[in-house]
Formats: structure tokens, sequence, C-alpha cells
């Protein structure tokens, strides 16, 4: 598969996969058509957008390409009609939410190294691409974005990207690395919520 190939890919199902978390978020959050659609396509394409804004890659992709902007309405529209079957249910929300991290880290980590940024550079703009669209969907609904709580959550991110970027330059495949990014991402995520791991806070002291 062509480096190309492979990003498109990446970008599109990493969009499917938010633009539902998003759409689900909007259901639960009781919003109209429109509100659930418009989140729900907030939430897949913010990452991007920032993404292509931080390494000049103009006109950003989501605007030169047709499939990048129906893909979150579509899902949005099927989200939005098939909710009563899914929007009492937290795991979906979950497992969606932890495979859109990994997919758009491992895209946006690629787009990087591929106009020319470097590896801890690349791993910046993966991680701000995988999480971009989750604060742009929690700030929206009005809570406090997940990567700001004490879950493990831009860290999977940073790793997953960190992946991408040492493959790339130990020449592995890219279709292997992008393999091993998405999972190695996704687990990180998932298990730390299933284990309720946090990042440490500060402590505080009664005077």
């Amino acid at each position: 598969m062509s480096t190309s190939t492979l990003l498109l890919v990446l970008d599109l199902v990493g969009i499917a996969v938010f633009a539902a978390s998003g759409a689900l978020t909007g259901v639960q959050k009781q919003l109209d058509l429109f509100g659930v659609v418009f989140l729900a396509g907030s939430t897949a394409l913010g990452g991007g957008f920032i993404r292509d804004a931080l390494i000049g890659a103009t006109p950003v992709a989501a605007l030169g390409d047709w499939r990048y902007l129906v893909t979150p309405a579509v899902v949005g529209v099927v989200g939005f009609r098939v909710h009563p079957t899914i929007a009492r249910l937290a795991k979906p929300l979950v497992i969606l939410d932890a495979a859109g991290l990994g997919l758009f880290a491992v895209a946006g980590a690629r787009k990087a190294l591929d106009h020319g940024i470097g590896t801890v550079g690349a791993c910046g703009i993966g991680m701000l691409t995988a999480i971009g669209g989750g604060i742009i969907r929690d700030v929206l609904v009005r809570e406090i974005p997940t990567v700001l709580h004490r879950e493990i959550y831009a860290t999977a991110a940073l790793i997953g990207a960190a992946v991408v970027a040492v493959g790339h330059e130990f020449g592995t495949p890219d279709t292997a690395i992008a393999v091993t990014a998405v999972v190695t991402t996704f687990v990180i995520r998932v298990v730390s919520r299933w284990r309720k791991w946090s990042a440490p806070v500060p402590t505080t002291r009664d005077n």
C-alpha cells in the first residue's frame, strides 16, 4: 500500500470513528439532528484541521476532498437514527474514542513526517491530531476535555505517534508501523480506562 493511500485510509477511518463518537455524545446530550451532525463533524475533522494548519498543508485535506465532509455527515445521521440501541451504553463511546485516538495519532505523525517535520515534532503533531477533535467535542458540550482529566489519553496518543516516528527512522514498512501504533494506542487507552490508571496530579495541603 502506498503512503498516500495509507494516509487516506487512516484519515477516513479515523474520521468515521471519531464522527461516531461525536454523534453518540450529541445523542446523550439530547441535541437535535443538526446538533448531532455538527458535533460529529467537529469531532471528526477538528484534529485534521489543526494538523494541516500546523504543517502548512493547505488547503486542509477536509476542504479538498468531498469524502472528508460527507463521511462525518453520514455517520452523524446514522448515529442519530440508531441511537435508541446504543445511546445508553458507555462502552461504545470509550471503544470508538480509543480507536479514533490511535488512527489519528498515526495519520498525524505520518503526514508530519511526509512534510519534512522531524521525529520529535512529528510525535507532537500526531498527538495534537488525535486529541484535537475530542477537545472540540467536549468544549462544545460544556465538559472538561478528557485530555485534561487524570485519565491516560494524550499520553496514549503520544506513544502511538512515537511508534510511527521511531519506526520511520528504522525503515520499518509503513503498514506494519501503522497497525502496531494503532493497536498500541488503543490498548493503552482502553486498559488505562479499565484499570483506572491516571496521570499524577498536584497534591494539596490543608493550611
